[in-house]
């Protein structure tokens, strides 16, 4: 079950990297989100941890990217 949820977390990681069209942003949440819904898989693992670090990972990709806000 574990590399399923890491298998899907890093597909959705690499389509969403595709995204010309992404401010940074907007880039820097969607990595960040799909670099914490991993984390929380692999090291709590179950469906809560996995959404509770991809919520925790968009909002510190989103918070520390640097410009305007």
């Amino acid at each position: 079950m574990r590399t399923v949820i890491l298998s899907l977390m890093l597909a959705a990681l690499l389509s969403a990297a595709g995204c010309a069209g992404m401010t940074p942003r907007q880039r820097n949440t969607v990595i960040g989100a799909g670099v914490g819904g991993v984390a929380g898989a692999a090291l709590i693992g179950g469906p809560g941890a996995t959404l509770g670090g991809a919520a925790l990972g968009g909002v510190v990709g989103n918070v520390v990217t640097p410009g305007r806000r």
